[in-house]
């Protein structure tokens, strides 16, 4: 069939449900509402957590993930893809097999391999898969500091990472500086085998739930809404920080972004 660009950008999100708002699914619609974009969601992990921790996931079927993205590719234009919550390696087959016959269209990953408390969500299977099957098909690779130390174990600084991870195919990679015991956030971005630009973000009290969902969909949006990679990453990076500053705490655990910020009135600005 024949589709017509819609007015509205569509972003396509593979992304795990998250039960208390504050990461996944709910995180990328949020964003990527804020950036103008219409989001298309296939979910690919039930999980049971609060703003404290993963409790529980369970996987959907490879099959299921393939049906909820072919049935809406075969409806809507897709601008951009974002992959986050990826549990199987039977999964990451799936997501690669819908990608390939999409070589044309962005995709931003956020290698989600453990949850903010440390509950590891990928096993070493997952990660090289991951690697072989998703990164090459990657435009934007969003790893905090541990991920990447953790998909390129081998190297011993976080520019080896970085390099080692370009080398599977992926064209931008954005280290994020927030585990590490630094006064200010650094996060730093490399392509063509060296770094681009290291972003100076002021380092926030607390910790937050669902921050690389954020940033990752904005990039996605953005990327969607048409803007070379450079000003996505750069300005996905000045939105999250802002949802970051203005982010609550209404659970038990770590503090949520507010992603709608912008949606406040004059008089509580």
């Amino acid at each position: 069939m024949t589709q017509q660009q819609s007015p509205v950008p569509v972003v396509m999100v593979f992304s795990g449900n998250d039960p208390s708002g504050g990461a996944g699914v709910q995180a990328d619609i949020e964003a990527l509402i804020s950036h103008g974009c219409h989001t298309a969601p296939v979910i690919t992990t039930l999980t049971i957590q609060d703003t404290q921790d993963i409790i529980g996931y369970t996987p959907l079927d490879g099959g299921l993930i393939v049906e909820q993205a072919r049935t809406v590719l075969e409806d809507m234009p897709v601008n951009a893809f974002k992959l986050g919550l990826l549990t199987s390696t039977e999964m990451v087959e799936s997501v690669h097999s819908v990608l390939r016959d999409y070589p044309d269209i962005p995709v931003v990953m956020d290698p989600v391999l453990a949850s903010g408390n440390g509950t590891i969500l990928s096993d070493d299977d997952i990660v090289a898969a991951m690697t072989e099957l998703l990164l090459p098909q990657a435009t934007v690779l969003t790893p905090n500091s541990l991920e990447a130390r953790a998909m390129a174990p081998a190297a011993d600084t976080l520019d080896a990472c970085a390099m080692a991870i370009l080398e599977h195919g992926v064209e931008f990679v954005l280290i994020t500086g927030t585990p590490e015991n630094t006064p200010s956030v650094e996060n730093t971005l490399y392509a063509n085998h060296r770094v681009m630009e290291t972003f100076t973000w002021d380092r926030l009290e607390g910790s937050f739930h669902g921050s690389g969902c954020t940033l990752a969909a904005s990039i996605a949006g953005l990327l969607a809404q048409g803007l070379e990679p450079f000003t996505a990453i750069h300005e996905a990076q000045e939105y999250t920080w802002q949802a970051l500053a203005e982010g609550y705490r209404i659970g038990m655990g770590q503090q949520i972004p507010n992603r709608l910020f912008w949606a406040r009135g004059e008089e509580e600005q």
